[in-house]
């Protein structure tokens, strides 16, 4: 079930990568033909949010691979999805800066004209094809549950913040063209330069999250070898299945599953879940709660004590 949530995940975030990257190159070769410093801006931020989508998929695979390989291999991993991110920020960069000053360079000279009506066309359409889109990736996140939600709808709102702008400012200076309003033709530069904030931020977080996110993940990782650790040497348990850690603020709550043998009694197995949760609690001050599942351990059974004969039908711990 988890692989057929993963893919559902998977297909949503590359179908967003192929979308937002055709709508930067339609867009932003509509801008440049018909003039729109706004258009222009808008491609710009959809190339921004494609580069932000390739770098979090890059991302998560180096997590993958991190996790299923040694610590030899992990080091040699690290630092290449960052070098990646910053490749995409300082072409993005590239474009805003140039963008920025042929907008201010338009506005100051007083040489603004009304964008062509394909514009407008253009605009409605990609707007229609993001929302899509968005409708799809929402929902297979919800089908997912994943946690991410709260920051996809973060995300979300910066860029209806951006479709508004190339919204009011191309057609803003289209109705100043068609009513002759002189004033309303410098609302499609002036959104250009909105946007182009907008993508400096996405370029700034992009940056932040691809540096600080790794570091983050690699220190959660080396504390979930360390709580594995310290469950395994609780006397009685065979093994650690799983193991999560949520982050909650400053503190951390761990979920986890181990396997007893299958012949103690209920209450041995409950004893063997409090002596891991309390040495964790104990040995980690930033844990601040601790839920331990048991379940039997089948491989290899039936288990013979070191202590007892062998015939006898009395639950003991593995020894």
């Amino acid at each position: 079930m988890t692989s057929k949530y993963n893919a559902h995940s998977e297909a949503a975030a590359w179908t967003d990568i192929i979308n937002n990257s055709v709508l930067a190159v339609l867009k932003g070769v509509v801008g440049l033909l018909c003039d729109s410093k706004a258009l222009i801006g808008d491609a710009l931020y959809s190339a921004s949010e494609a580069a932000g989508g390739v770098s979090r998929s890059f991302q998560l695979r180096g997590f993958k691979e991190r996790s299923a390989q040694g610590e030899r291999d992990r080091k040699s991993l690290k630092g290449s999805d960052p070098l990646l991110t910053i490749l995409f920020v300082v072409l993005l960069l590239m474009g805003v800066l140039q963008l920025a000053i042929s907008a201010i360079r338009q506005m100051s000279t007083g040489n603004v004209t009304a964008p062509d009506y394909i514009t407008g066309v253009t605009i409605v359409i990609a707007v229609a094809l993001k929302e899509a889109v968005f409708l799809y990736q929402y929902r297979q996140l919800k089908k997912d549950g994943k946690e991410q939600e709260g920051a996809f709808l973060e995300t979300r709102r910066f860029s209806l913040y951006s479709s508004m702008a190339v919204l009011i400012g191309v057609f803003g200076s289209m109705a100043g063209g068609a009513l002759e309003i002189e004033g309303l033709l410098y609302l499609d530069p002036a959104a250009g330069l909105l946007i182009a904030c907008f993508v400096l931020w996405r370029a700034y977080r992009m940056v932040v999250t691809s540096l600080y996110g790794s570091l983050a993940q690699e220190l959660q990782d080396e504390d979930a070898a360390s709580f594995v650790e310290t469950v395994q040497r609780v006397h009685g348990v065979i093994m650690v299945q799983a193991l999560r850690a949520h982050e909650q603020g400053h503190y951390v709550r761990v979920e986890a599953e181990i396997c007893v043998n299958p012949r103690i009694t209920v209450i041995e197995a409950k004893d063997i879940a409090n002596r891991a949760r309390a040495l964790l609690m104990h040995r980690f001050s930033h844990i601040s709660d601790v839920a331990i599942h048991v379940v039997p351990y089948d491989p290899v059974y039936p288990y013979k004590s070191n202590h007892e004969n062998t015939n006898t039908d009395m639950p003991t711990l593995l020894q």
